[in-house]
């Protein structure tokens, strides 16, 4: 059974990397404030090794873990408990370096996360805990089958919500130096909780990233966005649907989901259509893609108004969406983008869209291929963001401009035809 929690953390991993937008709200500070800021832009521009202390014995980390909490104001006693038991997890490690999902084409990838059960599973989870999702609408404008596609995903519906110690997890991956300016606050976050009493560093369990709950939500998150759903004086994101589904809602909004606006919609494109115009770096008003003769597969455009992008996951012969901004949010919530067009069209099907229009797409490259394209790209000065194998946004803006210098379809779609023309 495949759950998110098997693909990626759901906690928008942009979210806590980066701090430079903090100095656009102090143009008009004082001279050593402005001195702070540039140290704090050397400290940005350094590997995440050196700004956030990782690696070397894990005894010492954890020690160095242990001091710094102090420092923070954490109580010794309570410092001393919550680290007494700490462990590196190397499954967790396993588990961070064993995503090769996400190589998976859109159409396979959503064949295995949309199965009919979870497609009726989700209908009936809407109708079950309906007075939920109305007042999360009412109070976060969060649409109830973008919260059913996450809860699906993440943890069908509660049902698998991972076996990973939590605290042994955060410390694994802040140790680990491949993301640790990610999961070093995530460890004090979760300290921050279990002195609060809402985690108990030898029995609370999740994902292997650290997540907890139904919807699968990092400490920090919790933290800052977790909501007494049910009335009962506590946020429990384990057992409460209402708790987890309210928190989720909760944090959607605070990424910007804006109220009653849609996210995606299926569309049909014409065939004289200029493919080096598609993208989610190109936006115009949906009414304008609709003059271009772009038109949705059923009923009216769904905001003629709204800026979109047409999004084509598997090329210009594959399925067509019309990406509204409701869809960027998805991104601050998970970085694949093979995972936020499947969970983006889910919750479109949850709430009465038809099913897509799979046509006949070109096909696409292995792991192995993928990563020979990649090397290719990289050397000619692209930057693909890593020789991963994986299709991610860096390298969909390779492949589409290499396309159209090459005179292919300029889809972003990577095929044997681009790789055999490099």
């Amino acid at each position: 059974m495949l759950t998110f929690s098997d693909v990626l953390p759901i906690s928008g991993l942009l979210r806590d990397v980066s701090m430079l937008g903090f100095a656009q709200h102090f143009q008009r500070i004082t001279v050593v404030m402005k001195h702070l800021l540039s140290a704090l832009a050397v400290a940005l521009v350094l590997p995440a090794s050196a700004a956030f202390a990782c690696g070397g014995s894990f005894q010492s980390f954890v020690a160095d873990l242990k001091s710094e909490a102090r420092n923070k104001g954490a109580s010794a006693a309570a410092t001393d408990r919550f680290f007494a038991n700490v462990a590196k997890d190397d499954a967790v490690l396993r588990a961070d370096r064993s995503q090769g999902i996400f190589t998976r084409p859109f159409l396979d990838f959503s064949n295995r996360l949309i199965s009919n059960n979870r497609f009726q599973s989700g209908l009936s989870n809407g109708q079950k805990w309906d007075a939920v999702f109305d007042r999360i609408d009412r109070d976060y404008g969060v649409s109830r089958g973008v919260l059913l596609a996450f809860w699906a995903f993440e943890t069908d519906f509660g049902a698998v919500q991972g076996d990973f110690n939590t605290v042994n997890a955060l410390v694994t991956l802040a140790h680990d130096c491949r993301r640790p300016e990610l999961f070093r606050p995530q460890v004090f976050a979760a300290l921050e909780l279990y002195e609060r009493g809402d985690l108990d560093p030898s029995r609370t369990t999740g994902a292997w990233a650290g997540e907890i709950g139904m919807v699968q939500m990092l400490p920090r998150d919790i933290i800052e966005n977790g909501v007494d759903g049910d009335g009962d004086g506590h946020v429990t994101l384990k057992t409460s649907p209402a708790d987890a589904l309210t928190s989720g809602g909760k944090m959607l909004s605070s990424l910007g989901w804006r109220a009653g606006e849609p996210w995606l919609q299926e569309v049909t494109m014409p065939r004289d259509f200029n493919w080096f115009a598609t993208g989610l770096d190109k936006k115009r008003a949906a009414r304008d893609w609709a003059r271009a003769g772009v038109a949705p597969k059923s009923g009216q455009l769904a905001a003629p108004n709204l800026p979109a992008s047409i999004v084509l996951p598997q090329g210009h012969r594959g399925p067509a969406f019309l990406a509204y901004p409701n869809f960027d949010v998805f991104f601050e919530w998970n970085q694949s983008f093979v995972y936020v067009t499947t969970a983006a069209y889910f919750a479109t099907r949850l709430e009465g869209a038809p099913r897509l229009t799979a046509r006949d797409p070109t096909p696409g490259l292995g792991r192995d291929a993928m990563k020979s394209l990649q090397r290719k790209l990289q050397s000619r000065g692209y930057g693909v963001g890593g020789i991963d194998g994986i299709l991610g946004a860096n390298t969909r803006a390779a492949v589409q401009a290499e396309q159209k210098r090459l005179g292919l379809p300029a889809d972003a779609w990577p095929t044997q035809a681009l790789l055999n023309a490099l």
